[in-house]
């Protein structure tokens, strides 16, 4: 499974960097991304599944979360 460390990363920026990293991941692939608490955690997921992605987690660790996402079709 790829994971994609956005921790640090402010919004709107880490959308957009999801966004780009999923451009080189085939449809159907399960991708993890690590994310901050507050906005980050709020926004992205539900951004991402607007963009059709399937989200299949959302689990928090020491200090930041982990969002699963199944890559949806284009």
């Amino acid at each position: 499974m790829q994971s994609i460390d956005l921790r640090g990363v402010t919004c709107p920026t880490n959308f957009v960097m999801a966004k780009l990293e999923l451009e080189d991941v085939e449809v159907g692939t399960t991708v993890e991304f690590f994310l901050d608490d507050g906005e980050p955690v709020k926004n992205v997921p539900r951004s991402l599944k607007d963009e059709g992605h399937k989200l299949l987690g959302l689990q928090e660790r020491e200090g930041y979360y982990v969002l699963t996402l199944e890559k949806g079709g284009e």
